[in-house]
């Protein structure tokens, strides 16, 4: 018989799992002293700091989403389908240039995305290849994959510098460039060229991560336009941005069909849920409404640039939907006044910036108003103007 093992009830009553600190688990050591990703979420009425379209769906698109919801549930008791065949078919119209189906991907957000070109072709062994300062996620990615991490630093006004990009792939030979353009943090476009150039140089992938292409000013072409040429070219992007989508999590890339085909290797089965393809798919329909306030964010976008060089701001240029600016001193402590306002922006990027995503025009102006009194005069102590090279 086999006797139960007696556990003592007060235990139980307090702490329904035993305790253990994460400091007595045995993580992998490079995840040691490592923290959750965390952009701050709160409830503040000016939420600017990670980078969403802050309109929300009309009323016509929640009820055709809701339709759609409806009826992915009455097969719920059955996995989805596993490639998403027909959303990407969706993807690839929209993206135009030819492409089909077998020419794109999707997952659960660009990050996702992004971890899968990880696990295909960088890994053990491998290196991936960056250029800094850029978003915050790749080097975890890296890590999660098991991928030794570099970077290449930009320029001191963040544009990628295309000998210094060259000379890194020679040292480094990574299997995997990542260019972001727009950039994030910065908003820095990358031209053609040399996304191009760098291209004919890597020995291995190359991804050129879009997500917030559809923000770049007018005229401004997308990595797209190189696939037909460039075999190892992928193109990432996002419905989490201008599609005023990032609650659907839905990104997807472009590349040569034998491309989506070694993701779909590493992909877990039925990655994509019923429903985040049945609403993604609404949402492509609906594109023309969706992207409808993409050319009144572009210019809030410059007004604000242009608001806060007047204030005597260092300002990136930027083609997103935020703009990077500086330099403090105590970039925290200017962040903590603004919150206390209820505006919530983000502290990424070089040491010294600070990050505001664009909003509607009365968050703007509460922000204008709460920075204003953060800073007082832009000639004062709290705020330095300096054109020196910043940390990187």
């Amino acid at each position: 018989m086999i006797r139960p093992i007696p556990v003592k009830r007060d235990l139980i009553d307090t702490h329904p799992t035993a305790e253990i600190t994460l400091a007595e688990l045995p993580l992998r050591p490079e995840l040691v002293g490592e923290e959750p990703y965390g952009a701050p979420q709160l409830d503040v009425p000016h939420l600017l700091n990670v980078n969403e379209n802050p309109y929300p769906p009309t009323p016509e698109v929640v009820a055709d989403a809701a339709a759609a919801v409806a009826e992915a549930m009455s097969t719920m008791n059955r996995y989805p389908e596993r490639d998403a065949i027909a959303l990407r078919d969706d993807l690839a119209a929209y993206l135009g240039h030819g492409l089909t189906a077998e020419n794109v991907w999707a997952a659960n957000g660009s990050n996702e995305v992004m971890l899968h070109v990880m696990l295909a072709f960088a890994g053990p062994g491998r290196t991936a290849l960056g250029f800094a300062p850029t978003y915050s996620m790749y080097p975890e990615y890296a890590r999660d994959s098991h991928s030794r991490w570099v970077t290449v630093p930009r320029r001191d006004d963040f544009s990628l510098d295309l000998d210094a990009a060259l000379a890194g792939i020679a040292e480094h030979r990574p299997d995997v460039v990542i260019i972001t353009s727009p950039n994030n943090p910065t908003g820095t476009s990358t031209d053609l060229a040399t996304i191009e150039a760098i291209c004919d140089a890597a020995p291995g992938m190359v991804v050129a991560d879009e997500a917030y292409q559809e923000f770049a000013r007018v005229g401004t072409p997308s990595a797209l336009e190189l696939l037909p040429t460039q075999p190892r070219l992928l193109v990432s992007r996002t419905m989490s941005k201008a599609f005023a989508f990032a609650g659907g999590r839905l990104g997807y890339v472009a590349a040569a069909p034998a491309v989506i085909d070694a993701l779909r290797i590493v992909r877990l089965p039925y990655h994509l849920s019923a429903v985040t393809q049945a609403v993604a798919r609404v949402a492509l329909k609906h594109r023309s409404t969706m992207l409808a306030q993409v050319d009144a964010l572009r210019a809030e976008r410059d007004e604000l640039a242009e608001w806060l060089r007047q204030q005597g701001f260092r300002v990136a240029e930027s083609d997103a939907n935020f703009v990077l600016f500086g330099t403090f001193p105590d970039r925290h402590a200017v962040w903590q006044q603004l919150l206390d306002a209820g505006v919530l922006i983000r502290e990424t990027g070089p040491e010294g910036w600070l990050r505001v995503s664009v909003g509607t025009p009365d968050d703007m102006a509460a922000f204008r108003t709460a920075l204003t009194h953060a800073v007082g005069d832009p000639g004062g102590t709290t705020m330095t103007t300096t054109t020196e090279e910043n940390p990187r």
